[in-house]
């Protein structure tokens, strides 16, 4: 094995949030982190990825999970390795824009439920959409990594990206990542969009955030370590790869052989991957699989999760045999649209606009609110330049925003106190903020958060048999030993 000589590489850990978000639908509850949080605090990570997006949602809506207390109770569980909570710029954890008031408060309420790290991004990189996130979270003593999200159009060349991150840099960001939700990021393509993201950075620290989807996510990795890459981010094996991230595993061996020292210690997060592995068959859970590649998923991009969603919904209306028209359309219907990238809101945004084109009397016949309010500026920057005649139709003659879409919002806070108070706590403010009165009441009504999943500590005899039931193991016997 190669001595360790080379510069040090951090791996930052996603396996409690973005990778039971790609392979489980986000449904790992708080419970069954209660065995793998402390082995993971002892690995040795940048840091360890907790809530964000569609976890702080889901939490909400399906696992009746206050996310505010799933926060104060694993950073109980960490004693070495800062959390990190993920939002979705001036959107924090919806798709919906919020005032810069509620936005500062959110930052503060991640700090005081115990988070350390942050990790925002802009979906459309229009980084007027970072600045008072940025700014809020930096004066409450959060660490910040800002991302900038990466596809492929014409128009998202090197010079954008460097441009994009120098004006990232200038908010006063500690770290910059860049985030390949959909797995197009190629080890050619690196090459070049690397060392320009390096020299963009300066001093800072650059991550990498790549999905398995195209299965080259780990060795694009690898190739862009030696070309400026810092911090990688990976999930313990058993929800590695597929829709997921690189495997931690994998990942510090092939850093050992390159040089570098991760600092990782790998027992803990194979003890992890054990635990993940019986929560899978007990849950009957998916674990993470290699993808095989597909030249397609370049053309359409949409993240393979979402897919699997958008052929569900086909399937209960008889049509599934049209996903493949849908995702050509949906490739023309981005392009159409000035390439906006594909992940959250724009990816859903893009699909549902095919789905319509294609199952309607003629293409945009029917145009949802959202992808209006985009076309308009209302969501931010446009990368590119809009067809004409779909910006005639859908824009309907009126003249789009230029302004910072969040400095178009009246403050939050006093609205939602006359409207929802009085309120226990600012948690539960920003709760009332995010979701209508139903959801909150349903939410309260499931009471404290259980932590007693059935792991560690389960009796041996009773493992075993709940194992042998799910037909795992046919036969067992015990040997004494004296």
């Amino acid at each position: 094995m190669t001595a360790a000589t080379g510069r040090p590489i951090r791996l930052l850990d996603v396996t409690l949030r973005d990778a039971h978000q790609c392979l489980w639908a986000t449904r790992m509850t708080t419970g069954m982190m209660r065995e793998i949080v402390p082995l993971l605090d002892q690995a040795g990570f940048e840091a360890i990825d907790l809530v964000g997006g569609a976890v702080f949602d889901v939490c909400v809506r399906y696992l009746r999970e206050d996310p505010w207390e799933r926060m104060r109770i694993v950073s109980g569980w960490t004693k070495r390795t800062p959390l990190v909570v993920m939002t979705r710029g001036q959107s924090l954890f919806t798709f919906e824009f919020f005032p810069d008031d509620i936005v500062e408060l959110a930052a503060e309420r991640i700090f005081a439920n115990g988070i350390r790290y942050h990790t925002p991004y802009d979906a459309l990189n229009d980084v007027r959409n970072l600045e008072i996130p940025v700014r809020a979270a930096k004066r409450v003593g959060l660490y910040v990594a800002g991302g900038v999200v990466y596809t492929l159009s014409p128009v998202h060349t090197d010079v954008y990206y460097v441009r994009k991150i120098r004006q990232l840099a200038a908010t006063g960001v500690d770290a910059v990542y860049i985030k390949d939700p959909s797995g197009l990021l190629t080890p050619d393509r690196a090459e070049t969009l690397v060392p320009a993201a390096r020299e963009a950075c300066g001093s800072l620290p650059l991550h990498l955030h790549s999905h398995c989807l195209t299965g080259l996510a780990p060795y694009t990795a690898l190739k862009s370590i030696p070309l400026g890459v810092d911090v990688v981010h990976t999930a313990t094996s058993a929800l590695a790869n597929g829709a997921s991230h690189p495997s931690t595993e994998a990942m510090v061996r092939n850093l050992h052989r390159q040089g570098h020292d991760p600092g990782i210690d790998l027992p803990p997060i194979e003890q992890a991957a054990e635990r993940l592995r019986y929560i899978a068959r007990r849950e009957g859970k998916p674990l993470g699989e290699i993808a095989e590649y597909d030249a397609f998923h370049y053309e359409h991009q949409i993240p393979g999760g979402m897919i699997s969603n958008l052929r569900s919904q086909l399937e209960g209306t008889g049509i599934e045999h049209r996903l493949p028209e849908i995702l050509e359309e949906a490739a023309r219907v981005r392009h159409e649209l000035g390439y906006p990238i594909v992940v959250s809101p724009f990816a859903q945004f893009i699909a549902t606009q095919a789905v319509l084109n294609v199952m309607g009397r003629e293409r945009y016949a029917t145009v949802p609110d959202e992808v209006r309010k985009y076309v308009l500026g209302y969501y931010g920057e446009v990368a590119g330049p809009i067809d004409p005649d779909v910006l005639d139709r859908v824009g309907r003659g009126t003249e789009p925003m230029r302004n910072r879409p969040g400095a178009l919002l009246e403050p939050g806070i006093p609205r939602v106190r006359a409207e929802r108070g009085p309120f226990a706590s600012d948690d539960d403010l920003l709760l009332a903020a995010f979701y209508a009165a139903p959801e909150v009441t349903a939410l309260r009504g499931a009471g404290p958060i259980r932590t007693d999943y059935p792991l560690a500590g389960t009796p041996l005899l009773t493992l075993i048999k709940e194992i042998a039931l799910r037909g795992d193991i046919t036969s067992f016997h015990f040997v004494e030993k004296h």
